[in-house]
């Protein structure tokens, strides 16, 4: 739908729901149209995209360094920054969590008022600040310096505090705000965030983070369901539709219709999966279906799924081989151990 018709849409209804909104909120503004307010988006966007070309062009040994200190920090990666920065520095505390990197957020001015405590030896302190001028960070450098702890100082000036007092300096560049009086933290911290999320991306990588790991540290939430393995919600054992390739149709059909998937699995004499029968073969013999046996309709070489897949990864199968169902098979053999079918993973959320 275009732009226009949207705008038309809401200006037939002139309301929002929800409590407390104006009837008259979505009424036209006399000193701006809409076209106006929508170039104005874009041009916030376009501006911190331009900025994040330059820190990608900026990037030097210092983000090598970095990552290598990060790496081998045997305590904490303990990040630190005020105002915008504190902001961003939660932001990226969450994600190193989330990937592997113990991390820990201190706010500068309660650190000089007792959570100094807070940052030990054997820690990396990480500061965040856009001009390196932040005078709250002050207490934080001094009892580091103090202690034999390690800083990595983020800034966009090379000559400020923050970057004098760090072992690794990691400049970012001096970019454009957003904002038109070129004042307001836009640019800026899209900057920061974005360098936050390269130093753990990078992390993962030297620590050798997989998708298992991800999965001991999100257990829960649709992450959780993501890296869930596919074999802790499949069907197994007489839940399973099987056939043998002699077995006749019309016992093929009952065994479709009673599991309620829709297909049969064609084992041979060694109880290896050979076929599949659906509803597409059932149709393509109509003719003399019941006097065919299993082997007569099956399609040969199934799609198959190892019982180790993650379901996210079973599901893009399924959905790139345009299939309902998949057999699920024990690791290294050719037996099925189970089966899953697309109402399976919407029954978890993850359709």
């Amino acid at each position: 739908m275009g732009s226009e018709a949207v705008a038309s849409q809401y200006r037939e209804k002139k309301t929002l729901k929800g409590p407390g909104v104006n009837s008259n909120q979505l009424l036209e503004l006399a000193h701006i149209s809409d076209s106006d307010i929508l170039s104005r988006g874009r041009e916030v966007i376009e501006i911190e995209a331009s900025a994040l070309e330059s820190l990608s062009a900026a990037l030097d040994y210092h983000f090598v360094a970095a990552t290598k200190l990060l790496a081998s920090t045997t305590g904490r990666v303990v990040i630190t920054g005020m105002g915008k920065s504190g902001h961003v520095g939660r932001k990226i505390t969450a994600t190193m969590c989330a990937t592997g990197t113990a991390a820990v957020f201190v706010h500068p001015a309660e650190a000089a008022h007792g959570d100094l405590g807070m940052i030990k030896r054997g820690d990396t302190v990480m500061m965040l600040s856009n001009s390196g001028l932040t005078t709250e960070l002050r207490a934080v450098m001094q009892h580091c310096r103090a202690i034999g702890v390690r800083i990595i100082g983020v800034s966009a000036r090379e000559d400020s505090p923050v970057m004098q007092h760090a072992d690794v300096p990691l400049a970012i560049p001096q970019v454009r705000e957003a904002c038109p009086a070129n004042i307001a933290p836009t640019s800026s911290t899209a900057v920061m965030l974005a360098l936050g999320d390269a130093l753990a991306m990078a992390l993962m990588d030297v620590r050798g983070i997989s998708k298992d790991s991800l999965k001991e540290l999100h257990p829960g939430g649709s992450i959780g369901l993501r890296l869930m393995p596919v074999s802790q919600m499949m069907h197994i054992g007489k839940r399973i539709p099987l056939v043998h390739t002699d077995t006749p149709m019309r016992d093929v059909i009952m065994t479709m219709t009673s599991m309620g998937f829709g297909v049969a699995g064609v084992l041979d004499a060694d109880e290896k999966l050979i076929g599949v029968i659906t509803d597409g073969d059932l149709r393509r013999h109509i003719g003399d279906l019941l006097d065919r046996t299993a082997v007569d309709v099956m399609t040969h070489h199934p799609k198959t799924v190892p019982a180790t897949i993650l379901a996210e990864d079973a599901l893009m199968i399924m959905n790139d081989a345009k299939i309902t169902t998949v057999f699920v098979m024990a690791e290294g053999e050719e037996k099925p151990v189970g089966i899953v079918h697309m109402h399976d993973f919407v029954r978890y959320g993850l359709s």
